[in-house]
């Protein structure tokens, strides 16, 4: 009979960056790809900010898978249901080399983002590790169950913004009316709900405003 075995070792990743970190930066983001995603591409969703102000890190999900059958492009996932509880430590632990590397806990304004997929990773970055942000943003996607209020208390002085588009295939109306709610739980006193017009794709123009 097979059985399951477990161990662990060292590995390297890669993140991606975008403009320089100055003395005239304003603003310091953290950004989680959703699934699908290469970080060096998901990156290119902040061309249009202010690169004198707006200085942009996203970190890279380690899982990588050919997305199509002609075996050319590449995108990546952050987490599936195998051995899920092992795979956020493993993601953690690599969030917590990136927060240490760019020194985010010394930054002005630090803005976390994370859009599909990647909102379930930077709510359980911020949640576990308790990790201290000046606005919180979460592009169509959904809080992982086992995150409380009780565990997001601490960001109650932090602006956070839930956005999605309204014809978003993946959350549909009960869905979304249910994510609502329970957001509303777990930031009773400084959340704010955005829609737009379209599907589950990446709203540049609201991030502007919101930078």
């Amino acid at each position: 009979m097979s059985r399951e075995k477990k161990l662990s070792y060292q590995i390297s990743n890669t993140y991606s960056v975008l403009n320089e970190f100055t003395q005239k930066t304003k603003n310091v983001w953290l950004v989680c790809h959703g699934i699908g995603y290469l970080s060096r591409y998901f990156i290119r969703h902040f061309n249009h900010l202010d690169a004198s102000e707006n200085y942009i890190i996203a970190p890279q999900a380690q899982s990588k898978y050919y997305l199509k059958d002609d075996y050319r492009h590449v995108g990546a996932s952050w987490l599936t249901k195998e051995n899920t509880e092992s795979e956020i430590d493993n993601v953690l632990s690599y969030l917590d080399e990136v927060y240490a590397e760019e020194n985010l806990a010394e930054v002005p304004n630090l803005i976390i983002l994370g859009y599909s997929q990647g909102v379930s990773v930077a709510t359980r970055f911020l949640a576990r590790r308790k990790i201290n942000c000046d606005q919180l943003i979460l592009h169509s996607g959904k809080v992982p169950a086992e995150i409380t209020a009780e565990d997001l208390e601490f960001l109650k002085d932090t602006k956070v913004t839930y956005l999605y588009g309204t014809e978003d295939e993946y959350l549909k109306k009960g869905i979304i009316e249910v994510e609502e709610e329970r957001l509303k739980s777990l930031f009773p006193h400084n959340l704010e709900i955005l829609t737009y017009h379209g599907g589950h794709e990446f709203n540049t123009e609201i991030i502007e405003k919101l930078s």
